[in-house]
């Protein structure tokens, strides 16, 4: 778990998350948005039902994209309607489709699960609900379905936050049966047409609670998640502002970098940040800093590189092997040829891509490892990785023999030896 420090957990903040959606700007949106249910009256030319029901749609639409609005800013810092910059509209304009065709494939999955058995089916539904708010992190986060739907991703997402996922978990559930709880104590005291509004905003409320409170446990873990905070922060927000010194330093020297780039003195801006990164070389957020930047400037690519193997063995060090890959594809894409110098490190990279499941990519991190680091103690551990990623991942049976051969004729005694003839065990020769 890597909680960014002074933040308090999100369990001390239930308050501002009931809070959030009485903000004057969210209140009123909410407001139009459970009335806007009474037009189906100037709908004539079609059936009330169905008028109603095309209603529905497009004000949970519009909820839902309010929604991930106040989660995307919520993790950037962004803690107050007030603050919210409009420029940054589109950037969640699909994210509710995509949500959609989320829980459309879990539906499907439970569905497949049932015609195996009733438990089986009840089991995959426990997990995928689990499992459903990492993958709506992971949907803000990278605004990829595919993203939001990799198991290894997901499980990532999980590790972040650590054991206070599962209370996470728990409060969401309790909040997404908030709005019928609501509408049970008002039916008895309202009749007729103002119970579709009722209802409306009830639904708008509690999922608007929920986004906050999914904003901010991924504002807790922005480091970790590679978020970059935006200078609003939660300064005057009405939140408790916590931020020890040393990151009221840094959000000062984010805003400092960041004007000089709008004004157009890029170099200015990497000075500050290469100075920043240098005297700070055990910072995150100082090596994420100086990174994003060598990343703006096409003629830095050879520092670019140079920094990012100093920054994977940061990330690795510190446990952000997820964030680690991503530098790695990053430098990667600038140059084909960029590898680690660290066996250790490049291993550790490959599992990751196998954890991911992709089977082609843990191949491409290990080739040539035995030759790369001659006489490493963990080459025995590579050619392992390498004849699973082999079998389980491509069904590449008759490749992964060879190098159990070769294992049997360098390290006849390794453990790895002995996992790779496990895999084959059941592979006849021929």
């Amino acid at each position: 778990m890597s909680r960014q420090p002074g933040l308090p957990p999100f369990w001390h903040q239930l308050n501002s998350f009931f809070a959030f959606p009485f903000q004057p700007q969210p209140l009123a949106y909410a407001l139009l948005l459970a009335l806007s249910s009474l037009l189906f009256k100037l709908i004539f030319f079609l059936p009330a039902p169905l008028a109603i029901v095309l209603l529905q749609i497009g004000i949970l639409l519009a909820a839902s994209r309010y929604g991930f609005k106040v989660t995307a800013l919520g993790s950037r810092g962004v803690l107050r309607a007030a603050d919210f910059p409009h420029q940054l509209e589109d950037e969640w304009v699909n994210l509710p489709w995509k949500l959609f065709a989320i829980l459309f494939m879990q539906v499907v999955i439970v569905g497949f699960c049932a015609r195996v058995s009733l438990g089986f089916a009840q089991l995959a539904l426990f997990v995928l609900s689990f499992l459903l708010p990492a993958s709506i992190i992971i949907l803000v986060l990278s605004g990829s379905f595919f993203s939001a739907m990799h198991p290894g991703q997901i499980l990532e997402t999980v590790r972040i936050i650590g054991k206070p996922y599962l209370l996470l978990c728990l409060f969401l559930f309790l909040l997404s049966g908030g709005s019928q709880i609501a509408m049970t104590l008002l039916l008895p005291m309202f009749s007729g047409l103002i119970l579709l509004p009722l209802m409306n905003f009830a639904m708008i409320y509690f999922s608007w609670v929920m986004a906050s409170l999914l904003g901010y446990v991924m504002y807790q873990h922005h480091e970790a998640f590679g978020i970059d905070l935006l200078p609003a922060g939660s300064r005057d927000s009405g939140w408790s502002d916590t931020r020890s010194a040393t990151q009221t330093a840094q959000q000062m020297l984010d805003e400092e970098i960041a004007q000089r780039m709008q004004g157009g003195d890029m170099a200015a801006a990497l000075s500050l940040a290469y100075e920043e990164q240098r005297t700070r070389p055990e910072e995150l957020a100082a090596q994420r800093r100086y990174h994003r930047l060598l990343l703006l400037m096409p003629d830095k690519s050879a520092s670019l590189l140079d920094h990012g193997r100093r920054f994977i063995a940061l990330l690795l060090r510190q446990g952000q092997t997820s964030e680690a890959l991503k530098v790695f594809k990053t430098c990667r894409d600038k140059d084909a040829g960029f590898v680690l110098d660290d066996a250790a490190q490049t291993l550790c990279l490959a599992r990751a891509e196998w954890r991911n499941g992709d089977a082609l990519a843990t191949l491409a991190m290990i080739k040539s490892f035995d030759k790369r680091f001659r006489g490493h103690a963990s080459i025995p551990q590579a050619y392992e990785l390498a004849a699973r990623a082999l079998v389980q991942g491509l069904d590449r049976k008759d490749m992964a023999r060879s190098i159990l051969a070769a294992l049997q004729a360098r390290y006849p005694d390794s453990e790895a030896t002995q996992e790779v003839r496990w895999l084959l065990r059941e592979q006849p020769d021929g």
